[in-house]
């Protein structure tokens, strides 16, 4: 297991959680903002069709097919952007994203058998864990006790001056 990996893995992950919700909060956004208007011209509509049941019952037929014909286009064009409102988002950057945080997951998965086998590799066979984190360890011990070794015998040479 390469923590490089995992934490590049998860940076990746990170990003592309961010870049779906940062799509998906756009386009919900869009879609309320546009359901909104829709609601303002369907409440316009409402009051159209009021206002041509008014002119009905003061009038006959001239405004009030006026006012209902400008009624029901209201109500159309309140359906019309219901309809662009419920789109999905653009497919070409979620599924890009999408395909992103798949491999992410993909590559830490990877990464977590990779720890999984260490792991079990190590309880099975412990000194073979420990060997390759030993063996420079015993240099560098070793290599501080020739040093040590030699400062004091110079110290101790004629002229040595402390």
């Amino acid at each position: 297991m390469n923590t490089e990996n995992v934490a590049k893995h998860l940076r990746a992950l990170w990003r592309t959680d961010r870049i779906i919700t940062d799509i998906r909060l756009r386009h919900l956004l869009i879609g309320l903002g546009l359901r909104a208007f829709a609601a303002l011209i369907a409440a316009f509509g409402l009051l159209m069709l009021e206002l041509s049941a008014y002119f009905s019952l003061v009038q006959i037929w001239s405004a009030i097919a006026a006012a209902g014909v400008l009624g029901a286009i209201n109500f159309a064009i309140a359906t019309v952007l219901f309809i662009v409102a419920g789109r999905p988002p653009s497919g070409r950057d979620i599924e890009l994203a999408n395909e992103i945080h798949g491999t992410s997951i993909e590559a830490l998965q990877l990464e977590a058998r990779a720890l999984q086998a260490q792991l079990t590799g190590a309880v099975h066979h412990p000194l073979s864990t420990i060997v390759p984190v030993l063996v420079p360890l015993i240099a560098i011990i070793v290599k501080n006790m020739r040093k040590s070794a030699r400062e004091p015998a110079a110290d101790t040479a004629p002229g040595a001056r402390s």
